[in-house]
């Protein structure tokens, strides 16, 4: 039978296996089924909490001879039982276990199990189901393979507590993708009482389920808006389940859910349920007297409540001093002397990476789209220092992040941020990035700087002081090896500074330069011929001093007929892009 563990045993090891746990599995051979039960008795009391005896008995062939025994009709329904729960028992031990259980066809044996009439029998089989199901290498397509399996488990639901708990949180690990498939056998009918069980278990494995069935899901949270409990909404249920005498799992887990329903369009951003009740829980979900994971997980879910609406944004930068609190992430464990618990100094520096991930996603939604969020709560908490830091990471993902949060910040920001910006981050630093072997760096850094460059006074001001140093980066990155959305990219930052009233100069006198945009306008890719066409038609604007110098200089280097080439191009922007830029001349 293909159950063995992955790794080989050792000779040495293989003797001690034997002597230790092959009576257990002799024992399971007993012609005598009253032996046999007690057998199984000892091999559940031998395994609990023991993942090397459990490791064992698997490599000795336990679990071919327990699945023969509990699918057996001869078999005593106690034997079957105590057979269910000492797969389950092995089943809690390591990924490896998993692996061999699944491998032994252990899912379609206990799924049969579930037609018995006896329901301690059944609760004993879900719960083995339940733990083999969370598992992550456990494919979740096998509860899919027979069409007969969902329909009946929606039928056990109301056997009993256990088989509630049991099989909610089985569907929320294995409904992630195929959400219509629960859907469509009524899942929202059948799982929404149980969200006022008695059983806290019971009640918490619902929420999960409707919190993962909803996720982008408009079908799903369109449905939901409309299920009564008890004669209550079902959003005002999740509102009471975020109130702060609940448990935080529980906060957390109802504001997912009507977080998920609102950016599925089933609820209003301005709602009362949003803007009163989800975004505050999810705000102070960041606060540090929580756990490191529900920091993490209540970032990660405000971010993605707000990230398209604007007055969320607004509303958050001013609660609970959320930047501030965001700003303890990057510092945190923030004392190695202060934790007295090592493991959970272990824990936590493990998953400080976490943290900033999230806080960055934070960051990212706040300072997209409003200036006031920006200018004020982000500039006075000394955020853009600590990211501008790490760029200086070694790691690429920190300085991919840290670049990005960057970028966003500097998105249609006042000068006073940009300066900050550029003042924080260091011009040595910035080339340093632009030169980065990460791609991933390179655009993010390319894109805060084509931000920082825009609006004429901005670009005229940072050229001023730095025009010198970015034109060369521009040049070194026009000439070397680079994709095509790197060199995209640039040429916008080039047609930005050419926007500029004095920056434009910087170009103008540089024939190099010139050369380069020119070699561009006759490239190959249409993306890179707009973007150097875009440059050209900036640098000849009519109704800007020194336009007719501009036009005569770029006419004699042959700007003109191939901006006549590009009007006949079968890419219509590009044709009226150089049409434009032609009409400069006429006027």
């Amino acid at each position: 039978m293909a159950c063995l563990l992955e790794a080989p045993l050792r000779i040495s090891v293989l003797s001690e296996v034997t002597a230790t746990s092959r009576h257990y599995v002799d024992r399971l051979f007993d012609p005598d089924p009253q032996k046999v039960l007690q057998g199984v008795i000892d091999m559940k009391n031998a395994v609990i909490g023991n993942n090397k005896q459990k490791a064992n008995l698997i490599v000795l062939g336990a679990v071919p001879r327990l699945l023969y025994l509990l699918q057996q009709s001869s078999s005593s329904m106690e034997l079957r039982t105590e057979c269910a729960v000492v797969l389950g028992s092995l089943a809690m031990g390591t990924e490896n276990n998993i692996k061999s259980l699944v491998d032994c066809h252990i899912i379609p044996a206990l799924l049969q199990g579930l037609l018995s009439p006896d329901l301690i029998f059944i609760e004993a089989c879900l719960r083995c189901l339940r733990t083999v199901f969370i598992s992550p290498v456990t494919p979740v397509q096998l509860l899919y393979t027979d069409p007969t399996v969902i329909p009946h488990l929606m039928s056990l639901l109301s056997n009993s507590l256990r088989t509630q708990e049991y099989i909610t949180q089985i569907f929320s690990h294995c409904c992630k993708r195929p959400q219509t498939i629960l859907f469509n056998h009524g899942a929202i009918q059948n799982i929404a009482p149980l969200l006022i069980s008695p059983s806290y278990k019971v009640r918490m494995q619902a929420l999960k389920c409707f919190s993962v069935l909803a996720y982008e899901n408009t079908q799903v949270s369109m449905t939901l808006v409309n299920v009564l409990v008890d004669g209550e909404q079902l959003t005002q249920v999740f509102v009471k389940m975020m109130q702060r005498d609940q448990p935080i799992e529980m906060q957390l887990t109802a504001a997912k859910c009507l977080t998920y329903m609102c950016r599925a369009g089933a609820i209003r951003t301005d709602d009362s349920c949003i803007v009163l009740k989800t975004l505050p829980c999810l705000v102070r979900m960041c606060s540090k007297e929580h756990l490191l994971e529900e920091r993490v997980d209540g970032a990660e879910t405000l971010a993605y409540l707000m990230e398209p609406d604007v007055e969320l944004q607004r509303i958050a930068s001013t609660t609970d001093h959320l930047v501030a609190m965001l700003a303890d992430y990057f510092k945190y464990p923030s004392s190695v002397s202060a934790i007295t618990d090592i493991k959970r100094l272990d824990h936590d520096l493990k998953h400080a990476h976490e943290l900033r991930q999230a806080a960055f996603k934070l960051y990212a939604s706040l300072g997209s789209n409003d200036e006031d969020i920006r200018k004020k709560p982000i500039l006075e908490s000394g955020v853009i220092e600590l990211l501008c830091s790490l760029t200086q990471s070694d790691s690429p993902a920190l300085r991919v992040n840290g670049i990005w949060a960057l970028m966003n910040m500097a998105f249609q920001a006042d000068q006073k941020v940009k300066v900050e910006i550029v003042r924080c981050l260091g011009t040595e630093q910035l080339f340093r990035l632009l030169s980065d072997p990460d791609s991933n760096v390179l655009m993010k850094t390319l894109g805060l700087l084509r931000n920082l460059l825009s609006t004429r006074p901005h670009i005229d001001q940072i050229m001023s002081t730095h025009g010198k140093q970015i034109m060369q980066a521009v040049t070194l990155i026009l000439e070397a090896e680079h994709s095509l959305e790197v060199k995209e990219q640039t040429l916008c930052i080039l047609a930005n500074i050419a926007d500029g009233n004095t920056a434009k100069d910087l170009i103008m006198t540089n024939d190099d330069m010139l050369q380069k945009i020119k070699y561009y306008m006759g490239h190959s890719n249409v993306k890179l011929q707009l973007a150097a066409t875009f440059c050209v038609s900036n640098l000849i604007w009519n109704e800007e001093d020194g336009s007719q110098e501009r036009q005569d200089k770029l006419r004699e280097m042959g700007f003109v007929d191939i901006l006549h080439k590009l009007t006949q191009s079968s890419d219509p922007n590009l044709s009226d892009r150089a049409k434009t830029a032609l009409q400069q001349y006429l006027a």
